[in-house]
């Protein structure tokens, strides 16, 4: 860390945060069941629209055999989770998903 942050900068930036909810999505063992290219499609469709949409600012797909993805969405834990109990994927057994409260700050973005 090269950068010296004051404790004045860290309040200022804490009182702008906004609350947010972070979505962990994990394969299953039926990750590869008959059908699963087309399934993963759909949720891929789904997503896609989701974030086109807005409900979902941050869409980060994930190559790993146990985490699939993240997403930062809209909304209350509730909605999120209301919407992600309807995911293709979900609703194969495909995925299972988590959803937690967090906070962001406005301007935050992934790099170009």
């Amino acid at each position: 860390m090269s950068t010296t942050v004051t404790d004045e900068q860290i309040q200022a930036l804490a009182a702008t945060a906004k609350p947010f909810s972070l979505v962990l999505l994990r394969w299953t063992t039926e990750r590869t069941m008959d059908g699963a290219d087309a399934i993963e499609l759909e949720h891929q469709r789904r997503m896609v629209s989701l974030r086109a949409d807005g409900v979902i600012v941050v869409l980060c797909p994930v190559g790993s055999d146990d985490l699939a993805g993240v997403a930062i969405m809209i909304g209350p834990v509730e909605e999120a989770a209301e919407i992600m109990a309807e995911d293709p994927c979900v609703l194969a057994g495909m995925m299972t998903y988590e959803v937690h409260s967090c906070h962001g700050f406005p301007g935050d973005a992934v790099p170009a």
